[in-house]
Parts: C-alpha cells; sequence; structure tokens
C-alpha cells in the first residue's frame, strides 16, 4: 500500500493539505482554552494527555532507545524542552498578547530558520541565495505585524509581543526540524515524537508549579464539559492526529508541493478567526504572507535533502 501510495502524488499532497489544516484549529482553540488557563497549563495539560499515545510506543520501542548516545539525547532534549515545551507556552501565549492572524501567520517563517540552524548545527551549505531570501523573510514578518504602518508606542508594542513570541515558537521548531533529522536516522518518527512529549513533561510541571496556579480555579475548569473536551480535542487533533497524517502525506511528496499544501495551514486559521473571532487581516499584512510564503518556497526549491528538511517539524 505504501508503495502504491507515493505514486499517488496528488494523495500526498491532500494528506498534507488536511494535516496543516487541522493546525488552522489551535487559534480558535487556544483563544478558548486561555479563559480558563495559563498558556503553560495548557500545554503541560496537552502533554499529559499525549502521554497515552506517547508511553506505549516507548515501552513498544524501547529498544530502539539503545541506539542513542549522549549527543543524541542532548537533541532529545532540545526537541522536548525548546520544541515541545517551550515554543508550545510561547505559540500558546503570543495568542494571549497579540493578534491571532499574526501569531499564525509568522509560523510560515520556521523552514527560514531552519536552513539557518542546519547551516550553523549540522554544517550544511547555504544556498547562494539563502541571505537575500532571509532579508526578504524579515520584510515580509515585519509587513506580517505591523502592515504599512510605521510602528509606535502602545499598540504596536502589543503586536511587537505577540509577534516576538511567536517567532520565538518559530526558531524554537526550526532548531527542532534541525535536532530532529540528527535522531531519525537512528530510530523511527514515532518514537521521536513520544520521546518529544514525555521527555517535555518534567520541564512543563516545574514551569506549571512555579508559576504558582490557582488549582481550585483550575479544577473546577475541568468539570465544565466544554472546557476539557476542547483541551482533548486540540491535544488529540491539532497537536497528534494533524502531525501523523501529515508526515504519512510527506512520503513521496515534493518539498514545493508541500510548500503548497502547507497553505491549507494559515487559510483555515485566517477563516476561523475572520468568522470566530472576529479578527481581520490588513493589505499590508497579506503582502508580508506573500513575501513570506514566495521566501519558503524558494528554499523549497533547493536539492530533495535539504528541502526535505525543511518540512520535518510542523506547529505543535
Amino acid at each position: 500500500m505504501v508503495n502504491g501510495f507515493k505514486d499517488t502524488r496528488n494523495s500526498g499532497v491532500w494528506l498534507i493539505a488536511l494535516g496543516a489544516g487541522m493546525w488552522g484549529l489551535d487559534g480558535v482553540l487556544i483563544v478558548a482554552l486561555l479563559h480558563h488557563f495559563s498558556s503553560i497549563e495548557i500545554v503541560l495539560f496537552e502533554h499529559l494527555l499525549l502521554m497515552v499515545f506517547s508511553v506505549p510506543v516507548l515501552i513498544w520501542k524501547r529498544t530502539e532507545l539503545r541506539r542513542l548516545n549522549v549527543g543524541d539525547w542532548f537533541a532529545v532534549l532540545f526537541i522536548a524542552w525548546g520544541g515541545s515545551a517551550v515554543a508550545s507556552v510561547l505559540f500558546t501565549a503570543a495568542f494571549n498578547t497579540g493578534n491571532a492572524n499574526v501569531v499564525l501567520l509568522m509560523q510560515k517563517l520556521q523552514p527560514v530558520f531552519a536552513v539557518l540552524l542546519a547551516a550553523i548545527v549540522l554544517k550544511e551549505r547555504l544556498t547562494k541565495n539563502f541571505w537575500t531570501v532571509f532579508i526578504a523573510a524579515l520584510g515580509g514578518a515585519y509587513l506580517l505585524t505591523f502592515g504599512f504602518h510605521i510602528p509606535t508606542t502602545g499598540m504596536s508594542a502589543h503586536k511587537m509581543t505577540g509577534a516576538v513570541l511567536s517567532a520565538g515558537a518559530a526558531i524554537l521548531w526550526g532548531g527542532s526540524t534541525v535536532m530532529g533529522k540528527r535522531l531519525v536516522a537512528k530510530v523511527s518518527f514515532t518514537t521521536v515524537t513520544s520521546l518529544r512529549f514525555v521527555v517535555a513533561i518534567p520541564l512543563l510541571a516545574t514551569l506549571t508549579v512555579l508559576s504558582s496556579p490557582h488549582w481550585p480555579e483550575v479544577g473546577f475548569a475541568f468539570t465544565v464539559p466544554p472546557v476539557w473536551i476542547n483541551l482533548l480535542f486540540q491535544a488529540l487533533v491539532p497537536s497528534l492526529l494533524s502531525l501523523l497524517i501529515y508526515y504519512f502525506g510527506l512520503r513521496g511528496t515534493r518539498a514545493s508541493y508541500a510548500t503548497l499544501a502547507e497553505l491549507a495551514f494559515p487559510a483555515v486559521g485566517l477563516l476561523l478567526n475572520w468568522t470566530i473571532l472576529h479578527q481581520s487581516i490588513s493589505g499590508g499584512q497579506w503582502l508580508g504572507f506573500a513575501v513570506v510564503w514566495l521566501a519558503v518556497l524558494q528554499l523549497s526549491k533547493t536539492p530533495a535533502k535539504r528541502g526535505a528538511t525543511l518540512q520535518l517539524e510542523g506547529v505543535s
């Protein structure tokens, strides 16, 4: 079946679009949960729910863990603490301080950071036009945040905070892509994903305790069905199911086609933010998105191995 699937290019593109489209649900779901929990609490509870998937996988594939050396475990820590814990907290917190559309669209910068970090960490050669693309992407990020307006105090500072938090998440997820490339050469993707969720929990639990949560209010929130159903859906669909569908669709699909299919992510996010959260996007921000997307598309036209690296990590 896998061979047949690889020969069906359109199926891969549609699966990638489906998986990426699920990421677009994040904005509406997270904004609703932030009325009841802090950003750290949301990420911790998601990871605790995902242990139901992760622990059995690690038990089943425990022999794979023997292949990892000290450097590999450092990569696991980076992916779990940086990509799964801190990046998820930054991404979630950004919805509380910035425009949800900006938060979502800023994640298109992730492949640009992944290429830069791959050059630093893995010593991969940068393409000759990388810096031109990088500067263009930064310009697009500016337009995504402010549009055609010149930053001033007050509202611009509020927008900047959300944009910086979202960009920080993109950088960490880009770094996780680089570290993930090292790990998937030794163990399966399901093992890497499970390690990512499980190893992140001690850090998230510590951060949650240090943030002095109001446990009675947290406990009461879990008695409200819409809240825990929302949290369960957030963990299983945008966080887990979307990644499994996305990775399966990525088999045999060219990176440039995957980049096009990933437009389902911001498209779904923008539509939901407009219809449910009543947040619009300006002409300048649309132009910024176009600039960033064109920059990523240009990077996806690099040789297959490098292009595949860009697509390894999703927004989760």
